[in-house]
């Protein structure tokens, strides 16, 4: 549960979709690729690439269903902490295991909402080289499909007015992949089986980027 006792918001979470569809299209030219991949109902959590700090917005201005993000408490500052909640995404703390966290993702999946994860962490180089155990726990805990996304672009050319964001109505690319399942089916929640788990997540998170940039051109 939420501060309050309430649960992630799911209309909540449809009024951040409209926002950001109206935000990323008008400022970019959002390409987006596979989104058909994205099952249409039920439980599923989005892995993404996280190289610039649009790429959370932009995915929930393009996917085709509203997304709760995992997004770091250091962002929920000032009118951000009420809008972020508004729209139904999560605070986690990264600096340790957040309970709070947990149950509220948990929650998200229980009741067949889209969970969305940087499965690197934080912002880095968007290669899913270094991953870290939540994403395995939430897929293997719930039992949710994981479908690996590409965001592609955001980094590529930045504005000349503001070096902080890509250049305005530049092309993003936003590449959906094949759903899978990060567990062996046995439903074991070991150490040993999140471990293999975060095996099998990275294989197939780094095989869907290199297939992605090969689609694109990126």
């Amino acid at each position: 549960m939420t501060d309050g006792g309430k649960a992630p918001s799911p209309r909540g979470a449809a009024v951040g979709r409209r926002i950001g569809i109206g935000l990323m299209y008008g400022l970019w030219k959002p390409r987006v690729l596979g989104a058909w991949r994205v099952p249409a109902s039920g439980p599923v959590i989005l892995a993404v690439n996280h190289s610039h700090g649009i790429d959370g917005p932009m995915l929930m201005g393009t996917a085709p269903r509203p997304v709760h993000f995992l997004i770091k408490k250091e962002a929920f500052v000032g009118p951000l902490d009420p809008f972020l909640r508004g729209i139904g995404q999560l605070k986690v703390d990264r600096q340790s295991t957040d309970r709070k966290a947990i149950t509220d993702a948990l929650d998200v999946l229980t009741s067949g909402g889209v969970l969305g994860i940087f499965p690197e962490g934080t912002r880095g180089e968007g290669d899913f080289v270094s991953l870290r155990a939540g994403l395995a726990y939430f897929a293997v805990r719930s039992g949710a499909p994981v479908v690996p996304v590409a965001v592609l672009g955001s980094t590529d050319r930045l504005s000349r007015l503001t070096p902080a964001l890509p250049r305005l109505r530049g092309r993003v690319d936003v590449v959906f992949g094949d759903a899978f399942d990060a567990g062996d089916g046995s439903g074991r929640r070991t150490r040993k089986a999140l471990d293999e788990a975060t095996v099998r997540i990275q294989e197939r998170l780094t095989a869907h980027l290199a297939q992605a940039r090969r689609l694109t051109g990126r």
